[in-house]
């Protein structure tokens, strides 16, 4: 398994607040499926985020965030 680090971003089709971060995730060597890893970081990191920035009284939908990766590579930290 590798280590992989990705730089990204995510917005919420409501919430004005962006999500500005890294995500580190181990997976088998080869070609990093950019698609599959947007999906990995909204339900892992980002339904959480917008979920502490909206409140208890607002319900986060995975289909209402997008996710931008701006960089990802082998990480050897």
């Amino acid at each position: 398994m590798t280590l992989y680090i990705a730089q990204f971003t995510a917005k919420h089709r409501i919430i004005q607040v962006e999500e500005n971060s890294i995500f580190i995730w181990r997976q088998d060597g080869g070609e990093i499926d950019t698609s599959m890893l947007a999906n990995k970081i909204k339900r892992e990191s980002s339904i959480h985020f917008f979920s502490m920035v909206a409140g208890k009284n607002y319900e986060i939908d995975l289909e209402d965030i997008t996710v931008t990766i701006w960089q990802a590579e082998p990480f050897s930290g």
